[in-house]
């Protein structure tokens, strides 16, 4: 008789890859032991983004220059179409850029093909979304565990540390359509940082909750950075998101500049 569950997420893992490359409460932080490092996370140089369409070519970024240190905070704010998640993509090795270079983790993306890109990202960079992206098939614990099945090191104990830094232990074999929109994107929380990944894209991680909700995973989410030391890139509307990163940017545009200020942003 063939292994159900295992088929299950055999199936669920391959969409899970396909993607990737195309209420408060006392969180145990302090289980989460950081990786000491120093030195560059990502370094972006005199990057440019263009696209043609029938109207012609479009400008979306030019002469972006951005150098982020190993365990920053930096927000990036910016009007609705200005470019932010394309340049999250592309600092990401999502895409490429059309002119300029940009080096994550000590690698040039523009030497890479979208293969060893792929590897790049799943080795070294986590991702939290708007709309949390967890396989309704999955439970919270299959879901968190996704990274690490993916890289081939299945880490039961990982999981549960996790889980438990969120918050969720007795939801761990909860289905997403079981969950809060809290409680997934907790969920979503511990599955970006299960593998310890040296950096941390999150693109508009409070956007689809409400404002208290919104807090708390705010909360949730600086705890956890700062006690993985992981480097954090952020996207987002909410200024007063924006003002915990220790750095700030303004895309307006196509080009960006620093924004020490809230009301810079």
């Amino acid at each position: 008789m063939p292994d159900r569950p295992r088929a299950k997420r055999c199936a669920s893992r391959q969409a899970f890859l396909s993607y990737r490359c195309h209420a408060s409460g006392d969180f145990l932080i302090d289980s989460l032991a950081p990786t000491p490092r120093t030195g560059i996370a990502i370094d972006v140089r005199d990057v440019g983004k263009s696209v043609s369409g029938p109207e012609g070519t479009v400008h979306i970024l030019d002469k972006v220059g951005l150098t982020i240190g190993e365990g920053d905070s930096v927000a990036i704010v910016g009007a609705s179409g200005s470019g932010k998640t394309t340049l999250l993509g592309l600092l990401a090795g999502l895409d490429l850029p059309t002119r300029g270079e940009i080096v994550l983790a000590g690698q040039s993306l523009n030497a890479l093909d979208e293969e060893a890109r792929a590897a790049l990202r799943a080795r070294e960079v986590g991702f939290v979304f708007q709309s949390f992206h967890l396989l309704p098939s999955l439970t919270a614990a299959e879901n968190i565990a996704l990274p690490l099945e993916l890289a081939g090191r299945e880490d039961p104990a990982r999981v549960r540390e996790v889980l438990e830094a969120v918050g969720l232990t007795a939801r761990a074999r909860h289905y997403p359509r079981q969950l809060s929109g809290g409680e997934q994107q907790r969920v979503a929380l511990a599955r970006a940082f299960v593998a310890r990944p040296r950096i941390l894209f999150a693109d508009e991680p409070t956007g689809s909750l409400d404002q208290a909700t919104g807090q708390q995973i705010s909360d949730l989410l600086f705890a956890l950075n700062a006690g993985s030391d992981t480097t954090l890139v952020l996207v987002t509307h909410d200024l007063r998101l924006a003002q915990r990163c220790e750095h700030r940017y303004r895309l307006d545009r196509g080009r960006l500049r620093q924004a020490e200020a809230v009301a810079d942003a």
